[in-house]
């Protein structure tokens, strides 16, 4: 049987995975529903582009890791943008279907504990909200202790005769990275005398903004919908959300803003 658009891209299974909870259907949970599906989605193409950035690294390819941090900030304004969307549904709207929910909360996302994770921003504390059973347990679990990017990023370094601090390769997997005034010397030197690296750091700078910004922007839309309530599922809610905000992933190109 011939390949045709409907069927590489799998569309009616697509189209069959929005099952609203509601009875009658409220008109907003579709949005709600799809929105998170979409997130989803680019989470996997987000994970996706890391690694392959992690391998770039590794093997000192500069210039492929220039252009997949070009296209991840692109998803990242897309991520952004669809804030916009969600930001028409109500909190009227949203209670209406709130209590259909359950135990459901995007704490839960698998997908991007992963990805927070594999940028270095590694609490373990968190899994005590997961439980062991649910889908996608086991990836974060490999996430949580495996090297993160800002390893590989030390590797590109190092290549580029950046020391690296022996205290900084010896932590353990489950550390999160921390800023370290070596590093921040060797990347100075690199700004200045190698201007491929300096727009790769730049698009990196520009990647760790963008994921501040969704941050804050997913903030704020939680709480203009449920304040100062726990999220869904007994979740920790906007307190627990605000203490990740402006959280650097690369500590290290920030503190050196005002040496230039």
């Amino acid at each position: 049987m011939p390949v045709n658009y409907s069927t590489y891209l799998e569309i009616e299974q697509l189209l069959s995975l929005q099952r609203p909870k509601s009875d009658p259907v409220e008109h907003d949970e579709l949005l709600f529903i799809v929105i998170h599906q979409v997130y989803e989605l680019w989470f996997k193409q987000v994970l996706h582009e890391v690694d392959k950035v992690k391998g770039d690294f590794s093997a000192n390819r500069v210039f492929e890791a220039i252009n997949t941090f070009k296209r991840i900030n692109s998803i990242l304004k897309t991520l952004v943008g669809q804030l916009d969307v969600m930001e028409t549904m109500t909190p009227l709207s949203f209670s209406a279907f709130r209590d259909r929910l359950d135990s459901a909360s995007g704490f839960q996302s698998m997908q991007f504990r992963e990805l927070e994770f594999v940028l270095g921003y590694k609490r373990e504390d968190v899994l005590q909200y997961i439980e062991t059973s649910w889908a996608g347990f086991d990836r974060v679990q490999r996430r949580l202790d495996e090297p993160s990017l800002i390893d590989h990023f030390y590797d590109f370094l190092e290549q580029r005769n950046v020391k690296i601090p022996k205290q900084l390769r010896e932590r353990g997997p489950r550390e999160p990275s921390i800023a370290d005034a070596t590093v921040q010397d060797g990347l100075v030197k690199l700004y200045l005398e190698a201007p491929e690296v300096a727009i790769l750091l730049e698009l990196m700078t520009d990647f760790d903004e963008g994921m501040q910004e969704w941050r804050y922007r997913h903030v704020k839309l939680v709480e203009r919908t449920i304040g100062g309530k726990h999220g869904t599922g007994g979740s920790p809610g906007v307190e627990f959300l605000k203490k990740s905000l402006f959280q650097a992933i690369f500590a290290d190109l920030w503190a050196i803003r005002h040496r230039f």
